[in-house]
């Protein structure tokens, strides 16, 4: 399955921070099929004084989406994320990855809605900062969105 995934980091050396996160995924995950320059963004949904690179990347995986949630949340805690974002309220991140939406083999979106997991992303459309590196590797995805 192809899944994308939106990486995001606005502490320490970020493009490295990003950097690392991509060849840990390639470790652990799957074959990284794509990926986006990186984009200096605001902070989005609260207030720091540290702006954000962001970046989307493609990475095939036989992993199911909930394994793939818990090998994405692994990487995250051992390049020193201590705590995802929870109800609305966001923070300063070491490096933030989340899952954006998963295309099957037969080329339709995969749909997933459970309490820890929404595919697609529900917020992903709202967000510039996912949605300017995500055309840029899968231009298709946006038009599927609507």
């Amino acid at each position: 399955m192809l899944f994308y995934l939106g990486l995001g980091t606005n502490l320490g050396d970020k493009e490295q921070n990003l950097r690392h996160a991509v060849r840990k995924i390639e470790e652990r995950i799957g074959k990284v099929v794509s990926l986006s320059a990186f984009y200096a963004t605001a902070p989005w949904g609260f207030t720091s004084e540290n702006g954000f690179l962001n970046a989307a990347l493609g990475v095939e995986t036989s992993l199911t989406p909930h394994e793939l949630l818990r090998a994405t949340q692994a990487i995250e805690r051992e390049m020193g994320r201590t705590h995802k974002s929870v109800g609305g309220v966001y923070a300063d991140r070491l490096i933030d990855i989340d899952l954006l939406l998963a295309i099957q083999e037969d080329g339709a979106l995969l749909s997933v809605d459970t309490p820890e997991l929404k595919l697609p992303h529900p917020l992903m459309t709202e967000r510039d900062f996912v949605m300017r590196p995500l055309r840029e590797i899968a231009p298709e995805v946006e038009e599927r969105l609507r």
